[in-house]
């Protein structure tokens, strides 16, 4: 494995890793159906249940809100009031998924009743946390829960975790010590200025034309058309979130009021533009004290890298570890889920990342997509396993100075920017996922003017999204707000979230890379 390029010694790791989680991958555990006999009683509420495996069983519940804690399946029972006499249920298809790692331990309750399908997850941080909170699944989790696929999988998450944490480790030295050295080496404001002009003008249009792609697909597929949301059905209102509220919050996290804090916290924005402003500020001072500065930062930027290649070497047993826990984790049920609207995701980024992105390459750049291609693979496939793109910068600056042979001035001003503005898988995805919760919701497509305001305010979600995994899902609550879409529509998506994060964190690593050769042609 040493003898191999890096990139095929990743792309091993993510076969390898993906062939062993579906070996490992537990997958949908069945269970007995349940008999379930609700009787009033003294103001609250007792229910029986009984199966073929165990005794029959009974609980008190104090009163109606106790007990759909417990039985959130019950709640058709009180559509027309309280209950007045027993009444019993059939539970049938009954299964369980368990998710375990080092730090939590997930449990998916599947069961259908009145032909009424409901899902539940149950969480804590260890096994024994979970069946002392929640004591009726004692028995299954005992069964199910202790098996070498769960230990297969706690310990694969915390080997890519620890892998991404070394990543992350260096990201924040790494963004501040190349900014502030690839502004002082301009030698001149005039060069900065020119060069940042560039660099936002492509980041703002690659953004555009991501998320019109996205918006274009979803209104050809048309996913959420006949799809049922939580939330219920309804229609559209204005939205809580305005795009001009939006955007001077954006504006408000550009300026830190304790540089040390957003270094601690990793607050990009702030991080970004303190360190641009540092090396515009060396730039003005120069002399003596401007080369002192600029000979310091540099220094601090080789051994940055120095260290970076280090953890890079690493890459294949992190990819392999991440893999491993994604396909175990979730393994092929989850490409069975909404369907359509993953085909809608894949189809869009797909189209900006093989035809607008290429394009880009070949007739603005001037050079070979394919080849380009190839020397980012290394980081555009550790891109997708951990779902981090701050976290691939260190790799993804390697790959594009030593494979693609693109100058450190270019390298280590455009991608540091990039990585915290520049998402375009992440707002392409935000538009596709507000419009299919839309269709969904209210059961037609959404009016142009408002799909307008969905394209601008995924644009600006998308700037301040941090890159790291799931990021997109916690910013897409500003675009459902702006468009007045309930927040709890979100919760249906989260279970193919983390596959479609991989292919958008992906699309985002490569339309920097692609940035950075645009950059290149022209500075």
């Amino acid at each position: 494995m040493k003898n191999l390029p890096l990139h095929y010694q990743i792309l091993i790791a993510l076969i390898a890793g993906t062939l062993l989680g579906f070996v490992f991958n537990p997958g949908e555990i069945s269970l007995e159906k349940l008999s379930l006999t609700i009787t009033p009683s003294d103001g609250g509420f007792q229910v029986s249940q009984e199966n073929g495996a165990q005794d029959k069983e009974a609980y008190q519940f104090e009163d109606r809100a106790e007990l759909l804690k417990r039985y959130p399946e019950l709640k058709d029972l009180f559509a027309e009031g309280e209950l007045e006499k027993p009444v019993t249920l059939e539970v049938t298809g009954r299964s369980i998924h368990i998710v375990d790692s080092f730090k939590k331990v997930e449990l998916t309750y599947t069961r259908t009743v009145n032909e009424q399908s409901t899902v539940t997850s149950y969480s804590a941080p260890s096994g024994e946390a979970l069946v002392k909170t929640y004591p009726q699944w004692k028995v299954d989790y005992e069964l199910f829960g202790l098996g070498i696929s769960q230990k297969v999988m706690a310990i694969s998450k915390w080997v890519g975790d620890l892998f991404l944490r070394l990543l992350k480790m260096v990201t924040i030295p790494l963004i501040v010590t190349s900014l502030i050295t690839g502004i002082a080496s301009l030698g001149n404001a005039a060069r900065f200025g020119a060069m940042f002009s560039r660099t936002l003008l492509y980041y703002l249009s690659t953004s555009l034309l991501a998320i019109f792609t996205g918006i274009f697909v979803v209104n050809l597929i048309r996913p959420g058309i006949g799809a049922v949301l939580p939330g219920g059905n309804g229609s559209l209102s204005s939205g809580q979130e305005s795009i001009s509220s939006i955007f001077l919050e954006m504006i408000d996290r550009l300026v830190p009021t304790n540089i040390i804090h957003s270094l601690g916290e990793g607050e990009f924005l702030s991080i970004i533009s303190f360190s641009m402003l540092t090396g515009i500020f060396i730039l003005l001072v120069g002399g003596k004290h401007g080369k002192v500065m600029t000979d310091f930062f540099q220094a601090g930027f080789e051994v940055m890298m120095r260290m970076t290649m280090f953890i890079i070497s690493l890459a294949p047993i992190g990819v392999l570890a991440f893999m491993v826990y994604a396909v175990s984790s979730q393994g092929i049920e989850i490409f069975k889920i909404l369907s359509w609207y993953m085909a809608a995701v894949f189809l869009a980024l797909l189209i900006h990342a093989v035809v607008i992105l290429p394009c880009l390459l070949k007739f603005v750049a001037q050079r070979s997509p394919l080849e380009f291609a190839r020397a980012m693979s290394p980081a555009l496939m550790t891109a997708f396993s951990t779902a981090s793109s701050n976290g691939t910068l260190p790799l993804t600056m390697s790959c594009v100075e030593e494979n693609a042979e693109i100058s450190n001035e270019v390298s280590s001003f455009v991608l540091p920017l990039g990585a915290t503005i520049n998402m375009d898988g992440t707002a392409l995805y935000e538009a596709v996922a507000v419009l299919f919760i839309a269709q969904a919701y209210t059961g037609e497509v959404m009016p142009l003017s408002q799909q307008l305001v969905v394209a601008i305010t995924a644009l600006l979600a998308s700037i301040g999204a941090a890159g790291i995994p799931h990021a997109g899902l916690v910013m897409m609550a500003i675009v459902l707000q702006a468009v007045g879409l309930p927040l709890e529509a979100q919760g249906v998506i989260i279970a193919v979230d983390r596959v479609l994060d991989m292919c958008r964190t992906s699309v985002n690593v490569w339309s920097d890379s692609c940035g950075c050769a645009v950059i290149e042609r022209y500075r």
